[in-house]
């Protein structure tokens, strides 16, 4: 069985062990909904497709509670197949899936736990919040240096509102204009605020993000990131795959008499990614205390550059935050084991 999600109803496709389609049809886009309708089959099914997609996990708890077989795949790996198709719908897709199902030809993604996805919404809603001041700052800049006024210098965020009434006390239309955007900027801060003590309060409480918090350039909303990207350290045999998987490994392309590697794939999550190039920045620019990931990857820094030298240690990074996690110990300061590949 597979199904196609739409926004408010599913399609759905049956097929047998030979390929051939038993029963199609639409529900509403309800696990319930859709379990009621399989159930009406009267059938043993083996396996329960769907797409990954926003509403996947609602759908896909709900129809494991249901008792059914629900596996969730990746269309990246689907796309090549439905790119075929002369006429692709909904329908199509569905029994695109349901044929994949049917010879295995799938890759299972993991399904996070609804804590994990309830820190990931705190960490989405933060980080929106940032990014709206930041451009509330950019277009009060912006429009205040057309007429000759400029913000010049770092001002970072606090004295930013007080240094920009300080400058336009002398025009009063201009005033008039840009206390609005200060007043919502303030607001943004304001709220931006009370997410970030739920998520230090999070991380404060949470054993496991004090630990990965030993380890040097990781911070709490490193920790916190890299715990609800991950949710289950078991899903990986060995700490090294969690590189690949976060899309900081190269990418290669063998065939014939070509042979060649070029950047990153990055594939996998942007935001920890992202996260960890912040904090291996950090550790390799700012930080004085020194550690056996910092003396490596200055190494590799003289050797290849800087930029190269923090993708690599933003990929330690996330190799040692495994293990730590994995094992339940702390990072060993003075162990050199705890920096190897």
């Amino acid at each position: 069985m597979a199904r196609k999600a739409l926004k408010d109803w599913t399609t759905i496709c049956v097929v047998d062990e030979d390929g051939i389609i038993f029963r199609e049809g639409v529900a509403a886009s309800d696990p319930n909904e859709i379990a009621d309708w399989l159930e009406r089959l009267d059938l043993n099914l083996a396996r329960v497709g769907l797409e990954a997609g926003a509403t996947a996990a609602w759908l896909y708890n709900g129809l494991r509670k249901r008792g059914l077989a629900a596996i969730c795949i990746d269309p990246r790996r689907l796309r090549a197949l439905t790119k075929t198709m002369p006429i692709k719908n909904d329908r199509n897709d569905a029994r695109a899936i349901a044929g994949c199902m049917r010879v295995g030809w799938f890759s299972i993604v993991h399904v996070k736990s609804d804590e994990s996805q309830e820190i990931r919404m705190l960490l989405c809603n933060r980080r929106t919040l940032q990014t709206k001041q930041i451009d509330i700052e950019n277009e009060i800049r912006g429009t205040l240096r057309v007429f000759g006024i400029k913000l010049a210098g770092r001002i970072t965020s606090g004295p930013f509102e007080g240094r920009v009434l300080e400058l336009i006390e002398n025009a009063p239309r201009l005033a008039a204009m840009v206390k609005p955007m200060l007043i919502a900027r303030a607001a943004l801060r304001q709220q931006c605020a009370v997410l970030h003590k739920m998520m230090l309060d999070m991380v404060r409480k949470d054993e496991t993000c004090r630990r990965l918090m030993t380890i040097p350039g990781v911070g709490a909303i490193t920790a916190v990131t890299y715990l609800t990207t991950i949710d289950d350290p078991a899903r990986f045999e060995r700490s090294r795959d969690v590189g690949a998987h976060l899309g900081l490994t190269p990418k290669k392309y063998a065939s014939g008499e070509v042979d060649r590697n070029s950047g990153i794939s990055k594939c996998g999550d942007v935001a920890m990614r992202s996260t960890l190039y912040q904090a291996s920045l950090a550790l390799l620019t700012r930080s004085t205390k020194n550690s056996g990931i910092r003396a490596w990857g200055l190494a590799v820094a003289k050797r290849r550059g800087l930029r190269r030298a923090v993708v690599a240690v933003a990929r330690k990074l996330a190799i040692v935050m495994h293990r730590v996690w994995a094992d339940g110990t702390e990072y060993r300061w003075e162990s050199k084991a705890a920096t190897a590949n």
